[in-house]
């Protein structure tokens, strides 16, 4: 099994995607149990990943293993929903943008 990533890990990875995804167009917060964050801005110019606590479209509660299960492809993002390891709140479109930016196609 791989080595799972961190918090700090996501937001360095995603703050070297973002860039690369304008199409995002959407903010989104990830909220783990224990209290750390990922903000997503696609909408500013240029799109910036913090862990700042800022108000966003959606938001996504999850444990860090959730996500790094949703990253190995591990754990399909509907199901994890349905079966309560994701809440979602707010839009629910832009969370499935998330996807996106964990999977970038291939060039």
């Amino acid at each position: 099994m791989e080595d799972d990533y961190s918090v700090a890990d996501f937001t360095t990875g995603m703050q070297n995607l973002i860039g690369q995804h304008s199409w995002l167009d959407a903010t989104i917060k990830i909220v783990f149990e224990d209290d750390s964050v990922i903000f997503i801005d696609g909408k500013s110019v240029p799109h910036t990943v913090t862990n700042d606590d800022l108000p966003a479209e959606v938001t996504l509660r999850m444990s860090i293993a959730t996500l790094n299960r949703l990253y190995r492809r591990e754990l399909n993002p509907a199901v994890a929903a349905m079966t309560g390891k994701i809440k979602v709140e707010g839009n629910l479109m832009a969370a499935m943008r998330l996807d996106s930016l964990l999977h970038p196609p291939a060039k």
